[in-house]
């Protein structure tokens, strides 16, 4: 089915399942059907949806590059629900569906029951932002120039991605054909407006100390650009965790789908008894041990 976000783009939208709902947000490289391993286990419990975000097909691809941002992105995410009727579930996101994820979080935290970030932290680190935005750039004009068949060979064996093509190679494989289906209009919209433009996660460090949603913070401990950015998540948002998988890059739900669905399941257990709480006051940060 499809649902309408407010400026009339259509978003391709999937369902399975019933119970408390549990939306997915995909990263830059996959698409809705990245979250097949997800859909099939939570699918049991809960109501699960997944949606093609815009710019990825079968969900309109707009041409103009201002109808791509992060906020877009974040409000694109609350279309679905509404356009579902649901009025709360819990929102998972990978990498740019991380960010996603976390902006969902920050503008429209009533309509989340929890959040949980996986693999997000690229260009958020401030000494590798500016970097970040080029480079975000320059694949945008791969994408372009050279067409997702032929650059998908290229962004799918990058510094995080080697360990599940490492892992798994026949997983690796799904995942590298699915990222060169991408529409080159799309991938390189997506890239100059959501990638290159959406801000550092410390630009948001007072707005994320005041966030109360319950958050799952998830990241690769060879996904190095992520690691940083997911302590620093860890630290800022009061009710917030945050699990790190060895030996692992950036596909984590692909990579290690038993191992993240596995956290994903106690974390979302926990929520809905009540019991994922803020970090207890006693628990100084700069306490080594107490003396008095």
């Amino acid at each position: 089915m499809f649902v309408t976000a407010k400026d009339g783009v259509r978003l391709h939208v999937e369902a399975a399942g019933a119970g408390t709902p549990i939306l997915f947000i995909h990263e830059f490289a996959g698409n809705h059907g990245s979250w097949e391993p997800q859909l099939r286990f939570f699918a049991r419990r809960h109501r699960c949806i997944v949606y093609a975000a815009r710019g990825y097909a079968p969900s309109d691809i707009p041409t103009d590059p201002e109808a791509y941002s992060q906020a877009i992105a974040a409000d694109d995410a609350v279309a679905v629900l509404d356009g579902l009727g649901i009025p709360k579930a819990h929102i998972v996101g990978l990498s740019m569906g991380g960010f996603a994820t976390v902006h969902f979080g920050l503008r429209t935290p009533e309509r989340a029951l929890s959040l949980t970030v996986a693999g997000a932290g690229y260009g958020a680190e401030k000494a590798y932002e500016a970097h970040f935005r080029s480079n975000s750039r320059e694949v945008a004009d791969n994408f372009e120039r050279l067409g997702a068949e032929v650059f998908a060979k290229t962004y799918a064996v990058g510094a995080s991605r080697v360990q599940f093509q490492n892992k798994d190679p026949r997983g690796w494989q799904e995942f590298a054909d699915r990222l060169a289906t991408h529409s080159d209009l799309g991938a390189a919209l997506t890239m100059r407006g959501v990638q290159a433009r959406r801000p550092s996660l410390w630009d948001l460090e007072d707005e994320l100390k005041r966030m109360t949603v319950p958050t799952l913070v998830m990241v690769g401990d060879e996904d190095d650009h992520c690691l940083q950015p997911g302590l620093f998540l860890k630290k800022t948002i009061p009710a917030s965790g945050l699990a790190i998988f060895p030996k692992t890059g950036h596909t984590l739900n692909l990579e290690e789908p038993a191992a993240f669905n596995a956290q994903l399941a106690e974390f979302i257990a926990q929520v809905e008894a009540g019991r994922w709480l803020p970090r207890d006051p006693r628990a100084i940060s700069g306490e080594i041990m107490r003396t008095a």
